[in-house]
């Protein structure tokens, strides 16, 4: 098995996560990164340092924590509209008896993890369809993106980097994505019911 230049801390962390529920189960742990002092994009080595993360620095965590077991450290970004804006998410994905899965990192109480028993990579992102909504109910995935190995940054040293890594998501957002719904579809969605939006309201972490 290799080290990928962790130190001995990390790899007692990394063999503990010798699953996708494992792993998910420590993201959640994680306090969720408000990025109060501005912006970050942490690496592996700078969330465990830290003890937290946001949605990006989770999927790339999980991602490490996947190829330490022998998968390849995969992310997917899951595209929203701009007008009304809403944000981006990405997850790293897995897939195990030819089936994809998700490990995700949020601090709502949807967009969260995906079970590998999806067959094509547009099942998995149709998932996330209808928990994605805007206050306002108007729901707002619109794409997604081409898988992305993370070895295409190896020069960045991104598994345990000391700086911020931006060229992650600043190169997953200029890569092909997949439109999901025609124009018609997009203007025959149906608002979110106000139970559903209320749901989307709980948080697993407070901002103070």
């Amino acid at each position: 098995m290799k080290d990928f230049g962790y130190n001995k801390e990390e790899i007692k962390i990394f063999r503990k996560l010798s699953s996708p529920q494992k792993i998910q189960d420590f993201l959640n742990s994680l306090p969720f990164n408000f990025e109060k002092r501005g912006e970050t994009c942490m690496s592996p080595r700078k969330v465990l340092d830290n003890k937290l993360a946001h949605c990006m620095e989770g999927a790339i965590l999980a991602a490490a924590a996947l190829e330490f077991h022998g998968a390849k450290p995969i992310l997917l970004d899951l595209r929203s509209t701009e007008k009304p804006y809403d944000f981006d998410h990405v997850v790293a994905v897995f897939k195990i008896e030819g089936c994809f899965g998700a490990i995700s990192k949020t601090n709502h109480s949807v967009l969260r993890y995906r079970e590998p028993i999806y067959k094509t990579l547009r099942e998995l992102v149709l998932s996330y369809f209808h928990e994605y909504f805007l206050n306002s109910g108007q729901k707002t995935l619109r794409e997604y993106s081409v898988l992305l190995d993370l070895n295409k940054f190896n020069k960045l040293n991104w598994r345990t980097s000391n700086k911020n890594l931006f060229e992650i998501p600043e190169y997953l957002d200029k890569v092909k994505h997949h439109k999901i719904l025609t124009s018609k579809q997009i203007r025959n969605l149906r608002k979110a019911d106000k139970v559903e939006i209320e749901l989307g309201k709980i948080v697993e972490y407070l901002k103070k």
